[in-house]
């Protein structure tokens, strides 16, 4: 089961970094995503999403190559493959981009949306949807972050724990559990 950990940074960029910094500790097998979405609250209080996974060009390739295949299908029947393979795979693209842009994978984006409202102007927040984690090895990385834990499906231990790692303090003293962030 995933966790879903929302944190809040006092700067616009700020949650943009820690999402560089999870992608490379992914890299390492550190960590593993399921899902993270970056919100910005502009200046003028307007919240703008960043996905991090682009639904619609994953559409539209799956879609290309399926209409592609079944296009070339349907024109060996009527002896041209190839302007089968060409209009199959750009109806194709089109359906599956189409499609991936109405998907939502993932957190909720209205979750995501009305959250975001919550933040203060001109700051940022991280959300991210954990499978697994080196809990040890990932909260070493981001020590005295400055970050606050908005929202979160941990424990109220392992969020004490997480909390006293981005500002930096040390956590109280609790008997560690197995796979615990």
């Amino acid at each position: 089961m995933s966790d879903l950990i929302v944190i809040g940074f006092d700067s616009t960029e700020e949650a943009d970094r820690v999402l560089l910094k999870l992608h490379s500790l992914k890299k390492e097998y550190l960590i593993d995503l399921e899902d993270a979405v970056v919100v910005v609250r502009d200046e003028a209080g307007k919240v703008h999403l960043k996905q991090s996974l682009n639904l619609t060009a994953v559409g539209a390739t799956s879609g290309l190559l399926s209409g592609s295949l079944w296009g070339g299908l349907v024109g060996l029947l009527f002896l041209n493959p190839l302007a089968g393979f060409a209009i199959g795979g750009a109806i194709g693209a089109g359906a599956g981009a189409l499609s991936g842009s109405l998907a939502d994978y993932g957190i909720d984006d209205n979750f995501i949306k009305s959250l975001g409202e919550t933040i203060p102007n001109n700051s940022s927040a991280l959300f991210v949807l954990v499978r697994k984690v080196q809990p040890e090895k990932v909260m070493a990385e981001f020590e005295g972050l400055k970050g606050r834990v908005l929202k979160t499906s941990l424990s109220p231990d392992q969020e004490q724990k997480l909390q006293a790692a981005l500002s930096g303090a040390a956590p109280a003293a609790t008997t560690p559990q197995p796979g615990a962030l």
